[in-house]
């Protein structure tokens, strides 16, 4: 236990409200032969086409859904759906010059991950939209961990025309404010034998199980800012120019054995930052 005796009369330590870090995990997935999920209009095109090529990927959305597990105290389960934009070009015709297309594609993911234990109720005013108290101004919370999920985006691999052979194929369902992002209603219920795109990409993820503490932290002083505002809007081109960094590594790409060494040579005379 600690001395709160001796905390009481320090003046460089306080206790905050934050998040801890219970347990994270990385992964990194290859995704072969997603679905992807087409317009009206596009699917049309992808009945008449030849080939296709994957342009880029994006991360949408991610649902997540945190629930514990029974047979193990402490630990949560977090069911991960991933919604993703990819890019492709169509092509159509052996000489003709490709059509950028938009589909949506997903992917589910379950991870498992410490939380800790908590029978707590916590009550607040300013927890946002948890389920009020109609007897006072008061919100309540659950004790359940927040999950968090940073995920960079994804690296495009490859793409491929192939036809819907499984019924399972068919039962998705994506919600309406992921369809926002190519601008309407994704063609879900097509019939057995029409042509689709198939994506394959990689996927960087890190997971994180947070829960409010109490902690205390040692103080230096308050973050008062060192640096002014610029206000000078109208720098002169050559002005800003000057001030870009030369890119050494543009024209002298370093080996991948040498990259931290090429990070701080200085042999190049005029041509690193003071």
């Amino acid at each position: 236990m600690a001395d709160f005796k001796n905390i009481e009369n320090c003046n460089d330590s306080v206790c905050i409200d934050a998040g801890r870090v219970y347990d994270s995990c990385c992964d990194r997935d290859c995704l072969e032969d997603l679905r992807c999920f087409f317009l009206p209009e596009t699917q049309t095109l992808i009945n008449n086409a030849l080939s296709v090529r994957l342009r880029g990927a994006e991360v949408l959305n991610v649902f997540i859904d945190v629930e514990p597990v029974n047979f193990n105290k402490g630990y949560y389960s977090c069911d991960l759906t991933f919604f993703f934009l990819l890019s492709f070009d169509l092509y159509t015709s052996p000489s003709s010059c490709p059509q950028v297309i938009h589909g949506i594609a997903t992917f589910n993911k379950k991870v498992i991950l410490y939380g800790s234990c908590g029978s707590v109720k916590t009550f607040s005013n300013v927890l946002g939209d948890q389920c009020k108290n109609h007897h006072s101004n008061t919100v309540l919370g659950n004790n359940t961990p927040k999950c968090v999920v940073s995920a960079v985006d994804p690296v495009p691999l490859s793409a491929r025309i192939g036809t819907i052979k499984d019924c399972y194929e068919c039962s998705c369902c994506i919600p309406d404010c992921v369809c926002d992002a190519i601008g309407g209603h994704v063609v879900t219920d097509i019939p057995h034998g029409t042509p689709t795109i198939y994506a394959t990409i990689g996927l960087f993820t890190v997971v994180q199980l947070i829960r409010n503490v109490q902690m205390l932290i040692p103080v230096y002083d308050f973050c008062i800012p060192q640096k002014s505002c610029d206000h000078n809007a109208n720098t002169e081109p050559c002005d800003t120019f000057s001030r870009i960094q030369f890119p050494i590594n543009d024209f002298f790409p370093p080996r991948p054995d040498s990259v931290d060494d090429a990070k701080s040579c200085g042999c190049i005379d005029g041509l690193t930052d003071e």
